[in-house]
């Protein structure tokens, strides 16, 4: 394709305006349209890509009508995950009625909610002839891509291959009340926000250059735990705030999540990878963290670590936001703040990879393939807490396991 790359959202909400974000540093596309459920919201996401000059996005009123105007070639999904199904069978509809021309289709984390849901994601996919990128910008952040970059080449190269990795992500819980939803979202913090961490240990685990199936998952142990919002305190706040149908006295889902996978490498040896994600990590705002240990070396990361703080004594008042850092719990005192959050989290260089990668400049590093191993990765780790042991990977009945929290039976 000589020409720049036309790209279509479905999705309007903070994700979607992060990718917007990140859209600056994208050379090769222009934002052309959005899809959203809501047409106030839809037209709000187009004028703030057109205000960030990152494309003439407009609004469209279906999926159909975005995915066969001509200016529009690949799709970038960001909306919620129990539309994921439905949003990409009105895609390959489209196609396959010859009303488009496609060549690329982005969807973020995770997938799907289950594994059952995510073949159908990938198969569709794959039966319009699309190639595919799995959004996970965590891998993506320049931090993980350098430190990564650099002890491999430097420490692993004299001393041996890595053996430990962690990571985690924590904020004090989402925005919208379909995240809190066990059977809108697929489960709790663990289907949420475990898609990050569980691939970025892989990912550091993995020589760079080498693929992902190098460093196989061969056990998985797990825990759930809702720690903060099934106090009666705390579930009354949430449902005054998120509304009726989020009600964690008696339809809760987890709030914390741990996870250890134990991985066998192409080279004989055995690594291992932990990871934690917490919807009720009260701290200056949202917080990614990674290490990565070996014989002689190690790295980390930490998003809060930012290198810029401000101080605001408690004689400044002010309105609430997240001006600072994603979900940001305070006003006052000693505050870190992340400059570029789209840069530091990884949209930009996420966005500006599978933009090539649809032109036919790159070859895509993350597939609905990866997408789907991930989706079978967090089945597991369900499967782990709920049964109170570790697994083998996979473990017997993956494919059609649903978690006791999106059938809204968990009992914490």
């Amino acid at each position: 394709m000589s020409r720049k790359l036309g790209v279509g959202f479905i999705g309007s909400g903070f994700n979607a305006k992060f990718h917007m974000q990140g859209w600056r540093a994208v050379r090769d596309a222009d934002i052309r349209g959005v899809w959203s459920p809501s047409a106030a919201n839809a037209a709000a996401a187009a004028a703030y890509a057109r205000e960030l000059d990152v494309g003439d996005a407009k609004p469209f009123t279906s999926i159909a009508a975005m995915v066969a105007d001509p200016n529009i070639d690949a799709i970038w999904i960001t909306g919620p995950n129990h539309a994921r199904i439905e949003n990409i069978e009105e895609i390959v509809d489209v196609l396959a009625r010859g009303r488009g021309k496609l060549v690329g289709l982005a969807c973020e984390k995770p997938l799907a909610r289950n594994v059952a849901e995510a073949k159908r994601v990938r198969d569709l996919a794959a039966r319009a002839e699309l190639k595919t990128g799995y959004l996970e910008n965590q891998v993506f952040a320049p931090q993980v891509e350098l430190g990564r970059a650099l002890l491999w080449a430097r420490g692993a190269a004299a001393t041996g291959r890595p053996y430990l990795a962690r990571a985690a992500e924590e904020h004090s819980g989402p925005h919208m009340p379909w995240f809190w939803r066990g059977a809108l979202q697929g489960g709790g913090v663990l289907n949420d926000m475990m898609c990050h961490s569980a691939l970025v240990v892989r990912h550091l685990l993995t020589q760079p250059g080498a693929p992902l199936a190098t460093v196989r998952p061969k056990r998985v142990t797990a825990h759930i735990a809702s720690l903060k919002w099934t106090r009666p305190a705390y579930a009354k706040q949430l449902r005054a705030r998120m509304g009726k149908a989020v009600d964690y006295a008696k339809a809760p889902a987890e709030d914390f999540a741990s996870l250890m996978i134990e991985f066998e490498t192409d080279d004989g040896h055995t690594v291992i990878g932990e990871a934690t994600t917490s919807w009720s990590f009260v701290g200056p705002g949202l917080r990614l963290s990674a290490e990565l240990l070996g014989p002689e070396y190690s790295m980390t990361w930490n998003t809060l670590e930012s290198g810029l703080k401000l101080f605001f004594s408690r004689e400044v008042r002010g309105a609430q936001g997240e001006d600072l850092v994603e979900k940001q719990n305070a006003e006052l005192g000693l505050m870190p703040v992340v400059a570029n959050e789209a840069a530091a989290y990884g949209y930009e260089a996420e966005d500006r990879h599978f933009v090539r990668a649809f032109l036919g400049r790159e070859t895509p590093r993350l597939t609905f393939d990866d997408g789907l191993e991930v989706v079978r990765i967090l089945m597991a780790a369900y499967m782990s807490a709920e049964q109170r042991k570790t697994l083998p990977f996979p473990p017997k009945g993956l494919d059609a396991f649903v978690p006791a929290v999106a059938k809204g039976s968990w009992t914490p």
